[in-house]
């Protein structure tokens, strides 16, 4: 039997960035993958829809620019986007695989194999793995799982990849159909919501249960999303309920009750159900090894379980499901594991982005989740119009917004940004609010000009009540407000 120092039971991000983080301890580490490397990241999620959004992105800017460019009329042809998107995702699992199968000959003999089969744990210590022609099994000190999720199905909803998809069987679609419904207003309905409309081919449905879109995010971050889909011809469904869904004719036909009570009946050629993902733990781990689980996910102290030398990192936890967090856990169990870890793990500070129209980044608290914990607090924005380099790139839709405390010390609790290059423009942030860090180094930074991080920059000395531009005079573009016991004021300063 062979064994190793640590064994790893998925390939996805947060298993492959385990894996690889074991390597640098010249640990012994086998990583097993039962599908495809890279893992639903790739394949179905971050790097493929990503592509997808991005590719729509340019699309939708050659449509609305097209009487400028001596484009219009432009239509675009799905199969040869789709063939771009496989591309990008072949680029990045053969970089994977090159990097992979070097390991042992870059670094050290022996350090590193790679497994394909079906693992399941059999004991606190070993691993069984079904592959193709045979079954082995093989022995580790530690053990982590890295199994990731999928998406959610409801059983009253036919599911058949064809008619009705989720998002992991969407690449089979042959064209842009000419109407598609997409069941759930979250991120990822959203994101697709704002693809298929960005080309243009596609009239969207998206249901929303309650009255608006993203109910988790801020009203006024909402606000702009929803004005730039309903723009794009896309139908939001809100305070609905999908009672029926079924295949016609090779027509997907549903059902909505309002919340007035009344019904509706719609017809469109695809649907896609977008209602969260399920962590994948079934079959997983041997039932006498009493591994906790939940409905959420494997139950986990800092990525340790309930069993002491098995880890479980990524999706398969109830803790954040992002490809960043995934890949920060990962490194952290192997740290863990191995000798003291130089961070503590923790989720303040990790960065979000949403791939909308426009996209929309975040760190830390928005204004519900500061308001659910009754806290008092400042918060400043500044609008894209603002910014010079939003102005340059004629796209001036969008706004910075920063939370801090409600004291001098002006501590950073969150901030969003909605526009372009808002992923750009947290990173700042993200590192004062990891070390407990206020608003005057933030304030006193030099950016490069023309950037939109200039604009963050304004919101700190806007706080500071030495901004360039003044909010008493810019009211509709600028704001400086505090907001304590249910009520907001004007910043005196201001």
């Amino acid at each position: 039997m062979k064994k190793y120092d640590v064994i790893v039971i998925g390939a996805g991000p947060a298993g492959y960035a385990a894996a690889m983080r074991a390597v640098d301890f010249k640990k012994k580490v086998a990583l097993i993958e039962k599908k495809q490397l890279g893992g639903a990241g790739i394949h179905h999620g971050a790097l493929w829809s990503k592509t997808w959004w991005e590719l729509s992105r340019e699309a939708s800017m050659l449509r609305k620019h097209g009487d400028a460019l001596n484009t219009g009329g432009i239509t675009f042809n799905y199969q040869r986007v789709q063939s771009e998107v496989r591309r990008a995702v072949q680029e990045r699992m053969q970089q994977l695989e090159h990097h992979m199968h070097n390991i042992n000959v870059s670094i050290e003999e022996g350090l590193f194999d790679f497994i394909h089969g079906n693992a399941k744990v059999i004991n606190e210590h070993q691993v069984q793995i079904t592959g193709l022609n045979d079954t082995s099994t093989i022995e580790g000190d530690y053990i982590i799982l890295a199994t990731g999720s999928t998406p959610r199905k409801l059983p009253e909803i036919p599911i058949d990849e064809e008619h009705v998809f989720t998002s992991d069987g969407l690449d089979k679609l042959e064209d842009f159909p000419k109407s598609m419904v997409i069941v759930g207003a979250g991120v990822i309905g959203c994101e697709f919501a704002t693809i298929f409309s960005n080309f243009g081919h596609t009239k969207v449905h998206l249901i929303d249960k309650g009255d608006r879109i993203l109910p988790f995010e801020d009203e006024d971050v909402v606000r702009v999303i929803e004005r730039n889909l309903e723009a794009k011809n896309v139908l939001i469904h809100r305070n609905s309920r999908l009672i029926d869904m079924k295949i016609d004719d090779g027509m997907v036909v549903y059902t909505l009750e309002y919340t007035d009570g009344s019904k509706e009946v719609f017809r469109v050629e695809k649907a896609l159900v977008s209602v969260g993902r399920v962590p994948n733990y079934q079959n997983l781990c041997d039932e006498s090894l009493g591994l906790k689980v939940d409905n959420r996910g494997i139950i986990d102290d800092l990525t340790q379980t309930s069993i002491k030398n098995i880890y479980a990192v990524g999706d398969i936890t109830a803790d954040i499901s992002l490809v960043n967090v995934g890949e920060l856990e990962g490194r952290f169990a192997v740290e863990r594991i191995f000798g003291q870890p130089e961070r503590p793990l923790i989720y303040e500070n990790i960065s979000t982005i949403m791939f909308l129209s426009p996209e929309v980044a975040g760190v830390g608290m928005n204004e519900i989740q500061a308001k659910q914990q009754d806290l008092d607090y400042k918060v400043v924005s500044i609008d894209y119009s603002c910014i010079p380099r939003a102005i340059a790139m004629r796209n001036t839709q969008g706004f910075i917004k920063i939370l801090v405390t409600n004291d001098d010390q002006q501590k950073i609790l969150g901030m969003r940004v909605v526009g372009e290059h808002a992923s750009s423009a947290i990173q700042a942030v993200a590192l004062l609010i990891s070390m407990d860090r206020g608003i005057k180094e933030l304030a006193e930074l030099i950016h490069p000009h023309p950037s939109i991080i200039e604009g963050i920059q304004e919101c700190g000395r806007m706080l500071l009540g030495k901004s360039m531009l003044k909010p008493a005079v810019l009211r509709n573009a600028m704001t400086c407000k505090t907001y304590s016991k249910g009520k907001y004021a004007d910043l005196i300063e201001v």
